[in-house]
């Protein structure tokens, strides 16, 4: 295993873009210079289903490929999860796991099966719905990933989600604004 990996594993529902901030962290990373892997992990999806994605980012090439086991974080971006799914198995100490949910980190930790490490909280409901006018988790959750974990530096990291959002949705102004209004909002708001 290589001395300076980051993995980091999700847990969402189908639907939630718990899968797409799994592949936009992994093109964030790769145009910083990094080797990355990004993964759903598929059974019978359904909307409202589990599911989970994965990243691997290390500045050498990795060889690995499989589920992950030890993750450095956990985001989780669907709290209700939180009494279903074992979110903190293998969670290394020393990492972090990120909650989107309205409550604090101190409030949440009961639930976290005797987890020790960090434990951050952002309430991307509010803020998609603030600055997008929906329920889009995934954005900010992607940021607060960002900001936990430090895999890219916090400018770059807004430059390329930036212009990422341009390609993407290059004839509606409206939603790359939403989306970096939601991203700044995020990087600002996380507790921890």
């Amino acid at each position: 295993m290589m001395k300076d990996m980051v993995e980091v594993r999700w847990h969402g529902r189908g639907g939630q873009g718990a899968k797409t901030a799994c592949l936009l962290l992994a093109d964030v990373a790769f145009s910083a210079g990094k080797h990355v892997q990004g993964f759903p992990e598929y059974g019978p999806e359904r909307m409202g289903a589990p599911i989970t994605a994965y990243n691997r980012i290390s500045s050498d090439r990795c060889s690995v490929h499989s589920n992950i086991y030890n993750p450095d974080y956990v985001v989780v971006v669907d709290e209700t999860l939180l009494t279903s799914v074992d979110v903190t198995k293998g969670l290394k100490d020393n990492g972090a796991i990120i909650i989107n949910s309205e409550k604090t980190p101190e409030e949440l930790r009961p639930l976290l099966r005797g987890y020790r490490g960090g434990v951050y909280t952002i309430d991307a409901r509010r803020i998609s719905e603030e600055t997008m006018g929906r329920n889009f988790p995934n954005t900010p959750m992607l940021a607060a990933t960002v900001k936990v974990s430090k895999i890219v530096d916090r400018e770059l990291f807004i430059k390329d989600m930036e212009h990422s959002f341009h390609h993407k949705f290059a004839s509606s102004p409206h939603v790359v604004e939403g989306n970096m209004n939601a991203i700044k909002k995020s990087l600002e708001e996380v507790c921890g």
